[in-house]
Formats: structure tokens, sequence, C-alpha cells
């Protein structure tokens, strides 16, 4: 096999494991945390393991045949095999940590099981959306094109022609760069109000046998009748802070090794701060889109609603976005190290190819990105169900008439958490004030 295949084949087995682990996602959510956590500890293990073994071996070959290669090589799988033991230690350690969250997640994660069980269609989310930014971005090439060739044209010293161009035609660059910015945020914002429309119309339905045929087509209708405005105003944001941190990393970029260390430490502090502003913007933005999608209302309207929504419930939101966010990481880490363990694999019985490092990297790049994709549609359904869930409770108590219409397992979910975190802070009133008892009442499954 050439190495050209290899990578190829590793990138379809991302696909793949991606694939498996969504499905594994819908049918065997209760047990799906324990998996995964056995799963990467195994594979942390095993990971680690091969590597050391491969080190010994190449060790062993190395003493017979003195060669630079092979010395590269045995170098290599030294930093390789001493980088996965240091990973894997302090994986242990965070989940050693975050063990006794561990089961408070099954219940949310069961609930987010049900909504890809009768929204199937949620899991090609990624690959239209990846579609139509592909589609953007070669359009965005051509009309680059063709302005590098719009002017006047003038003849250089070399015998070359160059275009010159005057008048406004002087600011369609920058035009053209914001463009880029911002239909490309206007894109990933249409796919975040498709998903929140759609589990928005899953949560609210008592009876999910009423469910309209296809929930995700009439999101995208409500979306391109009433709701384009909202996303264009929240990518725009997004593309105001975005603008002015890029222009930082460049003048930071030009001027590496020329500026004093006060203004390198400045301009990294306005970087850091813009970075963490854009993304607190973007988890606000998501919640926005799914407060105009429950309610109809306008991006700032909205926005004002969940952000007082989120203040509310902090402790809840700190529980669960940590929770849950760590266990989807621990699914990526999974396909990255299955598809890297089945590189060095295939690479071992490669002997004429020598540099392994570029594949490698290659694929578990890669196979970062193919699972980043799938599973971030998760922890979007993740964060919509559960601002519908706090809205739920804020205006329903249970009563006739103001029935909850949260699933059983939700309201679990979350009475465990607050009995959780008064045993952790007992004695302590923020607590209490968070996460006060709601009433019992009719749930809907």
């Amino acid at each position: 096999m050439t190495s050209k295949e290899i990578i190829m084949g590793l990138c379809l087995l991302s696909l793949v494991l991606s694939m498996i682990l969504m499905v594994i996602i819908r049918y065997i959510s209760r047990v799906l945390v324990w998996i995964l956590t056995i799963l990467v500890i195994l594979g942390s293990l095993g990971g680690t393991g091969v590597l050391w073994w491969l080190y010994a071996k190449q060790r062993i070959s190395a003493s017979a045949v003195q060669t630079q290669i092979a010395k590269d090589n045995l170098q290599a799988l030294l930093i390789y095999a001493i980088s996965a033991t240091v990973f894997t230690v302090i994986l242990f350690l965070i989940m050693l940590i975050m063990r006794k969250r561990v089961a408070l997640t099954i219940a949310l994660f069961h609930v987010a099981g049900k909504v890809f069980i009768h929204l199937p269609l949620l899991v090609f989310q990624p690959f239209w959306t990846f579609f139509v930014l592909i589609v953007f971005w070669i359009y965005w090439i051509t009309v680059l094109l063709f302005l590098g060739t719009t002017g006047s044209p003038v003849p250089n010293e070399e015998g070359f022609v160059e275009f010159h161009m005057v008048g406004p035609l002087k600011y369609m660059w920058w035009y053209h760069a914001v463009g880029l910015i911002w239909i490309s945020e206007f894109i990933l914002a249409c796919q975040q109000m498709t998903v929140a429309g759609a589990v928005v119309t899953y949560y609210f339905t008592r009876e999910k046998r009423n469910l309209p045929f296809t929930p995700i087509l009439a999101s995208v209708n409500r979306l391109v009748c009433y709701h384009l405005g909202t996303v264009a105003k929240g990518s725009f944001i997004i593309t105001l802070v975005k603008i002015p941190r890029m222009i930082l990393m460049y003048i930071h970029t030009q001027l590496k090794g020329k500026e004093n260390a006060c203004a390198r430490c400045m301009l990294k502090a306005c970087i850091c701060c813009l970075w963490c502003l854009e993304k607190c913007l973007t988890y606000l933005n998501q919640n926005a889109y799914t407060a105009t999608a429950i309610n109809s209302t306008n991006f700032c309207t909205s926005a004002k609603d969940a952000f007082v929504i989120l203040v509310e419930n902090a402790l809840r939101v700190a529980a669960i976005n940590t929770v849950g966010d760590f266990m989807l990481f621990l699914g990526k880490v999974l396909i990255v190290c299955s598809t890297g363990l089945a590189g060095i694999m295939l690479l071992n019985y490669q002997r004429d190819y020598t540099i392994w490092v570029l594949p490698l990297v290659i694929v578990c790049l890669f196979a970062f990105l193919v699972a980043h994709c799938f599973l971030s549609i998760y922890e979007m359904v993740v964060d919509v169900l559960f601002l519908c869930f706090a809205i739920d409770t804020k205006y329903n108590d249970g009563s006739p008439g103001r029935e909850f219409y949260m699933d059983k397992v939700l309201m679990e979910f979350v009475e465990n958490s607050r009995k959780s975190m008064k045993e952790a802070g007992r004695g302590g009133g923020a607590e209490g004030r968070e996460l006060k008892p709601m009433a019992s009442g009719a749930s809907s499954s």
C-alpha cells in the first residue's frame, strides 16, 4: 500500500467510527458514558503499550543495523511513547476528578438519544453544512480571481501585466474578505437555527407521534421565511469580534521578533480577550436562536431572554456543560486514538516509508475534525434541550393546565443534580436558591 492509500483509508475509518458512535448514542445512551469511559481507558493504555512495545522492538533492530533512518525512527517512537504516557496520566487524573458527576450525565444523554431516534436526519446536518460551505468558498475564490484581474492593465518592468484598481474598486478586497467571514458564520448559524427549531418542535410536542413528517425541513422553512434576519444579525456580531482578533494576530505575526516584551504581552492579552469574547458570544447566540425558535422573537429580545435563563440556572449550566462536554470530548479522543493506533500499526509494516510524522498528523487532524463535526451536533441538541427544559420549568409547575412538557428522565437528572450539589456544598445558601425544588407533575415521555 502507498502512503496515499493508507491516509485515505484511515480518513475513511475515522468517518465510519464517527457514524458508529452516533448510532451508539441513539440506541444505548444509558450505558454510553460508561462504555466511552472504559474504551478510552483501554484505548489509552493499549496505545501507550503498543508505542512502548514498538520502541523496544525497533531498539533491538536498530542495534543490529546502525543507520541514520533507524536512529530517527527510534527517536520518534520514544517521543511518541513519552507523549502518550503523559497524555494518559493527565486523562486519568481528569476522569478521577469527574467520576462523581458521570452518573448525572447518563439521563441527559438518554433524552438527547431520543431526539436522534425521532429526528434521524440530524445526523446528516454536518454533511449539508460542509457542502454549502464548500460551494460558498469555491464561489468566493472565483470572485477573488476576477477581482485580481479587475482594473487597468499596466505592463511592469519585467514584461508582465499588472492590474491597477482605482476608485471604489480598491476597497473591494476588504469587502470581499469581510464577506468571507460573515457568510461563513451565517451558514454555521443557519445550521444552529435549523437544529434548534427541530429540537424545539420535538420538545414542545406532547404526543411524539404527532410530530411533523420532517421536522428538519419544517425548521428550514421557518428559518427561510421568518428568521434569516436573526441569523444574519447574530453572525454579524461574531464577525465584528473576529475581524479585530484576526487583525491583531496578523500584526503580531508581522512584528514577531521586532516588538518589545510589553507590546508583545499586550497584543497576546488582547487576542486572548477577543477570543474569549467570541466564544461567549457564540454560546449566547446559540441559545438566542433557541429562544427565537421557541418564542419567535427578534434577535435582541431572544438574546436577552436566553441570557436571563442562563444566569438563573448558572449552576445547572455549569454542571451539564462540564460533564456533557467532557464525555463528548472523550468520544473525540476515542476516535482519534483508534484512528492513530490503526495508522501506527499500518505504517509499522511499511518498511520503505521512513517518515511517520506527517501522515499520522494528517490522519489524526482529519479524524478529530470529523468527530468534532458529528459530536458537535449532539452537543448542540443537549444545549437546546436544556434551555427548553429551563423555560418549561419557569412557566409551568405541573398543575392542571400547566403541565410540564419535559421527559421524565430529564426531570430525574435535574433532581439528582440538585441533590448532589447540596451534598457537595452542605449549608451553602447559593446552592439552595439556585437549585430550588420543582413541583412534581405530569410529564411527557
